[in-house]
């Protein structure tokens, strides 16, 4: 398998601008088909959606802010996978991460994991908000609560996307028990390969046709 065809293998291609339209979705159903990217990522309210076979759907939970009630963000998970949603990204509670309360992080996870016990759940840590110690526990909590993966950013938070060291850190601390997905300004090629290089095996990309022009066939 090419460079190209085993990097588009890891891409979650996303459109989660709050004014996407239907229209637009429909364009980026069509792109990921194209380019063989693993999944769509898509805003919930955007379900349910016809894909072709072969291709993923995740959407998003307690997003962007992740300050929602757990409660909220259970019956927004639960609500996904009726109307098809294979993957959930839901945004962790910044406060309680910020509070020290990873006791609170790990339940408010938990309750999102236990509403939607089939599906592929990461967990948005956000971590260009985070010192290097609060972006460990984060991803002990979510480990602890049953996620899949941990995942670097919305892509919306005034402190930045992904970067290098935090999903270096983030590998460091989850081993291969679970994914770990770069997300938020991966523009590049070299941007992509990087993060792979520092332990993503997967990808959130808007701009996933760009990114793979860089890459050998």
């Amino acid at each position: 398998m090419t460079t190209r065809a085993r990097t588009a293998a890891l891409i979650d291609h996303t459109l989660l601008k709050p004014e996407a339209t239907a229209a637009q979705v429909e364009v980026l159903i069509a792109e990921a088909a194209a380019l063989g990217t693993y999944s769509v990522c898509v805003s919930p309210s955007l379900l349910p959606l016809d894909l072709p076979a072969g291709l993923h759907l995740a959407t998003v939970c307690g997003f962007p802010s992740g300050a929602h009630a757990t409660a909220v963000k259970a019956a927004e998970a639960a609500d996904a996978v009726a109307k098809g949603a294979e993957e959930i990204d839901m945004v962790v509670n910044l406060r309680l991460v910020k509070e020290g309360d990873l006791d609170g992080v790990e339940a408010d996870i938990r309750g999102v994991r236990e509403a939607c016990p089939g599906a592929v759940l990461k967990v948005i840590i956000e971590s260009a908000a985070l010192t290097d110690e609060e972006i460990v526990a984060t991803c002990r909590a979510a480990e602890a609560a049953g996620a899949d993966f941990v995942k670097t950013s919305t892509g919306f938070h005034p402190a930045g996307g992904a970067s290098i060291h935090a999903v270096a850190l983030m590998r460091a601390t989850v081993g291969d028990r679970l994914g770990v997905k770069a997300s938020g300004g991966i523009r590049t090629a070299a941007d992509a390969l990087a993060m792979v290089e520092a332990g993503a095996n997967r990808l959130g990309l808007s701009a996933s046709a760009a990114v793979l022009e860089g890459l050998d066939d």
